[in-house]
């Protein structure tokens, strides 16, 4: 099995410089890309960029600074998936090395005999090169790529390209499952559908016209729902989605378990996640288990929020990158141009609370324990962050590797960096 594990050198980055709202409404689009997009260097959607990067900034000043290379590109975030035979990861992987090692790109790609799930960061250039090259085989040529800004350059350390035996990991593994086979998947519903589904489910019409139950199912872990989520669906109490077990469980084991006890004919399960992935495999799952009636968000939540905004979804979306957390506006077309230019995005937060002490916050955005052996991601209170100074618990406080209080949306960086510090509980500016 051939895993490559690039670590690309950070380049020089020149002056930071403010971009308009159309420039990062733009970024945020998300495109089900086509040949015709994409059948030459110089495509449409690089012309695009370029030609709203010479736009004068109507709004200079307003807006967070977005990191540019020497180029002057923007630096943006790319994921797509795709289930599709792959005969030789291998070769495939050799392929993918070759066209990528001239590319500033950081990341994660998988690929196996399934197929390939990505998600990375570069200027968009390098980014979007990438994208075209592999939609020039005909099993990528109609990936759905979601794009968005990384505001602070690159979102994740270093680049990992990997022969991995899942794409996503599941207790068990997923090679078993029939992902190759979309019938066997739930179906995907448009975000107008999802939309339509969920005014029917919260004004009780799918039940009373139908006869047919309906269940929303957040198939994330249960801190991403703690940022934000559609309104009605449960918390997951799990996580990592490699323990989600819904509809796996007899209500002994699970009596919190919404799938419990329900027809399996005549129920519809409304199933989302961030991307969409998820809900493929755990779809999948489900369906092996007798479950007939399964729906999932097309393009997951980003592309729900792009192309639906906020209908039904209350506070922000959890990434797993450098950023954690994205405001629903990011993703919006013109109706959230003036929650853009807002300096504090004017979000739901009244479900969200400290994980210590109970009390409403208003940063919906996770922090990591200070206790280096901890690590945990949290929510936490200004007031709760000071008296245990960064950590989750009173018992990470005693810990001997104890980094200083992170402020603002900064993230840890490796030990070493606080080992020597002379004071290391010393808050980081």
């Amino acid at each position: 099995m051939l895993s490559v594990s690039l670590t690309i050198p950070l380049l020089p980055l020149a002056s930071t410089k403010t971009r308009s709202s159309s420039d990062q409404s733009f970024l945020h689009k998300q495109y089900a890309l086509n040949n015709q997009s994409f059948s030459r260097p110089g495509s449409l959607v690089l012309e695009e960029l370029r030609r709203r990067r010479s736009c004068e900034c109507r709004n200079r000043g307003r807006n967070n600074h977005i990191k540019f290379d020497d180029d002057g590109e923007d630096f943006i975030v790319v994921n797509f998936y795709r289930f599709v035979s792959i005969e030789d990861p291998e070769a495939e992987i050799e392929k993918h090395l070759s066209f990528l090692k001239d590319l500033n790109i950081r990341g994660r790609i998988y690929l196996n005999e399934q197929g390939i799930n990505a998600q990375y960061s570069g200027p968009s250039k390098d980014a979007l090169a990438y994208v075209e090259w592999l939609k020039e085989d005909d099993r990528f040529s109609d990936l759905l790529v979601q794009i968005s800004p990384a505001i602070n350059g690159h979102a994740f350390p270093k680049l990992k390209l990997q022969n991995k035996p899942s794409l996503v990991q599941y207790e068990g593994g997923i090679s078993h499952l029939p992902l190759l086979d979309p019938p066997m998947r739930a179906k995907p519903l448009e975000p107008s559908e999802w939309k339509r589904k969920l005014n029917d489910l919260t004004d009780g019409d799918e039940a009373s016209t139908s006869g047919r139950s309906c269940i929303l199912l957040d198939v994330r872990n249960g801190f991403e729902w703690d940022v934000g989520h559609f309104r009605g669906a449960p918390r997951p109490e799990v996580d990592c989605f490699r323990n989600t077990s819904f509809g796996l469980s007899d209500e002994k084991e699970a009596p919190s378990d919404p799938l419990i006890n329900v027809d399996k004919e005549k129920t519809d399960i409304l199933m989302y996640c961030t991307g969409g992935i998820r809900c493929d495999v755990y779809s999948a799952v489900l369906r092996q288990r007798g479950f007939k009636n399964l729906y999932t968000l097309k393009g997951g939540v980003s592309h729900y929020l792009k192309e639906e905004g906020t209908a039904e979804w209350v506070g922000n979306l959890f990434v797993f990158d450098s950023r954690l957390s994205l405001p629903p506006a990011t993703y919006g077309n013109n109706a959230v141009d003036e929650a853009r230019e807002t300096p504090v995005t004017p979000v739901d937060t009244s479900f969200a609370r400290c994980y210590i002490c109970d009390s409403q916050i208003q940063e919906l955005r996770h922090r990591n324990c200070a206790n280096l052996d901890c690590n945990r991601l949290f929510l936490c209170c200004a007031e709760c962050i000071v008296h245990l100074k960064g950590c989750c618990c009173s018992n990470c406080i005693t810990a001997p590797r104890l980094r200083p209080v992170l402020q603002g949306v900064k993230r840890y960086e490796k030990w070493h960096v606080y080992r020597d510090s002379e004071v290391q509980n010393a808050p980081l500016i």
